[in-house]
């Protein structure tokens, strides 16, 4: 069996920045919502997710980001989704772009975080 998403955590004064890599799938979303969610409870509650180097998104994992976006308000943070053709195309499909905040770049997420 492989690991289908792999990723980095950097955790700044009042952010934290993923970087993924790989699929989003009904393989990986499972342990993806399990991490995230510590990872949002530990602090800080702003997040940046760098999906620009992952390869494909399911309904799955779809449902997972619309959850890490909830609990990430629920704790009073933000969650930016810095994105890429193929996921963008994606996310619009379901109409989930406002709600899902895409970013072109971690540069602008970074920017758009208050306080």
């Amino acid at each position: 069996m492989t690991v289908s998403l792999r990723g980095t955590r950097e955790v700044k004064n009042n952010y934290q920045l993923f970087r993924l890599t790989g699929l989003l799938d009904a393989f990986s979303e499972p342990t993806f919502r399990r991490v995230m969610g510590r990872c949002i409870e530990e602090g800080p509650k702003h997040i940046i997710l760098d999906l620009s180097k992952i390869d494909f998104v399911d309904s799955s994992g779809l449902g997972a980001l619309v959850q890490l976006a909830k609990k990430a308000q629920t704790a009073e943070g933000t969650l930016q989704i810095v994105t890429n053709p193929r996921v963008t195309q994606t996310v619009k499909l379901v109409r989930l772009e406002q709600f899902l905040s895409l970013q072109n770049s971690v540069e602008t997420a970074i920017e758009n975080i208050k306080g």
